[in-house]
């Protein structure tokens, strides 16, 4: 009888460890642990993720929980779910946009979002998110660069501020100065030089998805030293 009884646990003991394990692996994460989603900078202000699902794989379910702005790289055939949901959205209406495109998610305004995204493209799927770490915006001003050579603005709200730049061989933008804290993200790299009055000029040579940090006060045009088209993405935060 006794061998009968501790069978008998052990038996439930399993079967409740099965029926958890479906739960356990439904349970959300955040979006900075979540599959493909990669933490590779951090600061006091934001939290940088490369973003790179490969075709065939998903993002399992995450949470987006702080505004946050994005930068596509390579577009992708994805779907998404929302947690708790059954719908799955039709591929083309998520997730996708040429390269160069930024996006803000406001989850001040909206509440957090938990969705699952997955490539079902033959394509990966690469952009940079930018989590933005301090609840409320007004610590900084953003700048204008409204008659600067270069700078197509993109997005301005109460959080950011960006402007898009595309630089063939040879070509320039005017001179800046940045106002507040803020970061360029580069759609596609090359070789450029970034001028600073007063300093030796400054050769890069970026990857596409590279970026840089960028502290205000500083001022500076770009010039595409390389031969080949140059294009990024520059935020100021506020």
């Amino acid at each position: 009888m006794r061998r009968s009884a501790f069978v008998s646990i052990v038996v439930l003991t399993f079967a409740l460890a099965a029926s958890a394990a479906p739960q356990l692996e439904e349970k959300p994460a955040p979006m900075d642990k979540a599959p493909f989603h990669i933490p590779v900078f951090q600061n006091d202000y934001i939290i940088l993720l490369n973003v790179n699902i490969p075709p065939g794989r998903n993002t399992g379910y995450h949470t987006h929980y702080a505004d946050s702005v994005s930068v596509n790289l390579m577009p992708a055939s994805q779907t998404n779910q929302n947690y708790g949901s059954n719908e799955v959205s039709a591929p083309g209406t998520g997730g996708e946009g040429e390269p160069g495109r930024a996006t803000f998610t406001d989850i001040t305004k909206n509440g957090p979002r938990t969705h699952k995204a997955t490539n079902v493209g033959p394509t990966p799927f690469h952009n940079i998110v930018v989590a933005l770490l301090q609840p409320q915006s007004g610590r900084f001003t953003a700048g204008s660069r409204a008659d600067v050579a270069g700078y197509e603005q993109v997005i301005d709200n109460d959080r950011v501020r960006a402007w898009r730049v595309i630089l063939e061989p040879g070509q320039s933008t005017g001179q800046i100065t940045q106002s507040a804290p803020g970061l360029r993200v580069y759609v596609h790299g090359g070789v450029l030089a970034e001028i600073v009055p007063g300093n030796a000029d400054r050769g890069m040579a970026p990857y596409d998805g590279d970026f840089i940090w960028k502290d205000a006060g500083e001022t500076r045009s770009i010039k595409n030293t390389g031969t080949t088209r140059l294009e990024f993405v520059e935020f100021e935060f506020k």
